[in-house]
């Protein structure tokens, strides 16, 4: 019998591992690294879940476009060092589900991975689930924590590392560039016009187009790729209520699959990121309105804008010749940005100033129009979650508005109780690999904040500028960053700087010890110790009660048959009696599965984490709901005889869940 390449792996090494030290023949430290790479399903509740990111208490899920993953890199030194890089396709990288993966590495690995040498970061869709943070600000529109949301991405992020783990052999990393223009857009122009002329200069298309792709190889084999470029994951639309990883998501799926290979135990041989950097201004909605360029078709537009990106990356990918090679290295720490004392060498005036407790200002409330205009809150309506916490009125002092002038507070999430709306301390991280730096922070940093800190830490390092990559979204989330000059705008982005107008200039400083401590082989404090907020969470959005099919009618059965035959390029839509999706999410499965005839057999042939179908969860009377399935067939489908599946669970009164089957006829494709 067969055994896949992963197992073999993971065999191997299971026994020395165990102890915490991998064995390495004499012959593996001749070739530099091991490495090694995986992937899971991070996906929700695919219905009656608010999605993370536009703040609209409206848009909950209702099916999955395409599943999102966890993508997990593992480098090591022989018998040394070693670093783990992880990109989830969702919103934020919450401190939350740091914590949570970390305290899992430990129960697994012991001090093999920890906070030091772990990165998280998040590709920032905004067609994920929401309610994994624990702090309020980002449960608001969520109705409070939602468990199943925060364990799948826990659990995705944890087994994919394992893979990762499992995987590691002896290989090498090349690092290839190239530069992108057509797959964003400065959304905040205003601001960006404020920085002086020498940071403009160094963006003259006002975008950051760098692209910064590293290769992995083990022997003569490609096992994956990281492929950094700045651009939000906003090509779906706040009317969206499909789970998607949006263009990053789509670009990481269209170059995995178009490989066309999968091991014996269904991991793909390949893994593919595509991680932010600094992205706090950039848009993919080339005409500055909500899905909105290069079409005005939202799906259309997120293809294109992955593919965008696919394809640069794919030519960095096959041009990259420069090895990385050197040692490996990490400095970690956590900051309490509301109170940081910031030295003259870092500020627009040479002068000493100091960070301020989180608050938010008025024009944040408007939503980032180019992006996804609205309220936290519609006016009118009640959020029992808001209400449970008091409300959202809490007192300004003059000292706390003079502090963060010229914004115009609208709320001081610092001062709320029972405990902050949003964390004010936060993790700083910088990780080497070889000659390449990753600068971890956790916000969204706009392409001229990013540029002030690469130049910092590059600096500092006495390293070139291109060497240091702004990695955003990591390890935890806290809004946005400003160039102190775009702060004095108060656009969308200035007002969503928590910590005022000084906010970069601490982080630079910050940054630039990390830095420092890096390049004299100093340690670093460990900082103050950040909350653990596991036993202080609400929850107001309804669960499942119970499932019931209409009369005469059972789960799984048909509602809409297909018919009897299409041609490649038209719609197959089938209906089924289904029960809630929240009661067996189907990580790392499915809901929905178009098989294929072949040989006698029926087999997988596409599945709700592929992008020709789509899988919609509809109520249509109290516990009833129907489950609609579509594959739009691609052109290159080879003609055969298909049909569609259904994998649904149903919820009784005494809270027995039932899975079941749904199957349409037979159909063929010419």
């Amino acid at each position: 019998m067969p055994v896949s390449r992963r197992t073999v792996l993971a065999g191997a090494a299971a026994a020395p591992l165990a102890a915490g030290v991998l064995a390495i023949p004499q012959a593996t430290a001749q070739q530099g690294y091991l490495v090694g790479a995986g992937i899971s399903d991070v996906t929700g509740p695919a219905a009656e879940c608010g999605m993370m990111g536009y703040s609209m208490p409206q848009q909950q899920t209702a099916g999955i476009h395409q599943r999102t993953r966890a993508r997990a890199y593992v480098v090591a030194e022989p018998g040394g060092r070693r670093i783990v890089f992880v990109t989830a396709d969702v919103g934020a990288l919450f401190q939350s589900v740091h914590q949570g993966v970390l305290a899992r590495l430990a129960q697994r690995y012991g001090d093999l991975y920890t906070e030091q040498n772990v990165l998280l970061n998040a590709t920032h869709t905004h067609a994920g689930c929401g309610g994994s943070s624990w702090y309020a600000a980002y449960n608001l529109s969520i109705l409070g924590f939602q468990r199943q949301t925060y364990d799948a991405q826990v659990d995705g992020i944890v087994e994919a590392i394992q893979q990762a783990h499992d995987d590691l052999a002896p290989g090498t990393i090349t690092l290839g560039r190239t530069e992108l223009t057509d797959a964003s857009v400065n959304r905040s122009r205003t601001a960006f016009e404020l920085n002086p002329q020498a940071d403009k200069d160094h963006f003259p298309l006002a975008i950051d187009p760098a692209v910064t792709v590293l290769r992995f190889r083990q022997g003569g084999r490609d096992i994956g790729a990281i492929a950094w470029f700045a651009t939000h994951g906003t090509s779906m639309t706040n009317a969206n209520k499909l789970i998607s990883g949006d263009n990053k998501g789509y670009a990481a799926y269209a170059w995995e699959h178009g490989r066309g290979t999968r091991s014996l135990d269904g991991a793909p041989e390949f893994v593919a990121c595509f991680p932010q950097t600094n992205s706090g201004d950039m848009s993919p909605n080339l005409n500055l309105k909500p899905g909105s360029g290069p079409t005005e078709d939202e799906f259309t537009n997120t293809r294109i804008i992955g593919e965008r990106q696919f394809t640069a990356a794919k030519t960095a990918f096959d041009s990259a010749r420069t090895p990385i090679a050197g040692p490996l290295d990490f400095r970690f720490c956590y900051v309490d940005m509301s109170k940081v004392t910031v030295d003259g060498r870092y500020t627009p005036d040479g002068r000493q100033h100091t960070t301020a407790t989180a608050a938010i200002g008025v024009s944040m409330l408007a939503g980032s129009t180019e992006d996804g205009p609205g309220l936290p809150l519609p006016e009118g309506v009640r959020n029992p979650f808001v209400d449970a916490l008091g409300g959202m009125d809490a007192p300004i002092p003059q000292a706390l508005a003079d502090a963060h002038a010229p914004k115009v507070i609208a709320v001081p999430f610092g001062a709320m109780k029972p405990y902050p709306w949003a964390p004010e301390v936060l993790p700083l991280q910088i990780l080497r690999l070889g000659q390449l730096y990753l600068v971890g922070g956790p916000a969204e940093y706009t392409i001229v904040a990013g540029l002030r800190i690469r130049r910092t830490v590059a600096a500092e390092l006495g390293v070139p500028l291109e060497n240091v990559i702004m990695q955003g979204y990591a390890n935890a989330y806290s809004q946005y960053v400003t160039t102190p000059e775009e702060y004095d705008s108060q656009q969308y982005e200035g007002a969503s700087t928590l910590f005022g107008r000084y906010t970069l200039p601490a982080y630079q400083q910050e940054f630039a010890r990390l830095a420092a401590a890096m390049r004299t082989g100093a340690t670093v404090p460990h900082g103050p110790v950040p909350r653990d907020l596991s036993g202080a969470q609400l929850n107001f959005q309804p669960g499942v009660v119970v499932d019931s099919p209409p009369l005469l009618k059972r789960f799984g059965d048909v509602l809409t048959e297909a018919r009897g035959s299409y041609r490649r390029g038209e719609q197959v839509v089938v209906e089924f009696v289904t029960g809630h999706p929240k009661n067996d999410l189907h990580r790392n499965g499915t809901f929905a599965e178009i098989q294929r005839l072949d040989g006698g057999a029926w087999v997988r042939h596409a599945d709700d984490g592929d992008w020709a179908t789509k899988y919609r969860w509809t109520r249509t009377f109290l516990a009833e709901s129907k489950a609609t399935i579509t594959w739009d067939i691609p052109p290159d489908t080879p003609v055969g005889k298909y049909r569609v599946v259904h994998f649904g669970d149903a919820k009784a009164l005494d809270g027995t869940i039932t899975p079941f089957t749904g199957t349409s006829r037979a159909f063929v494709v010419s």
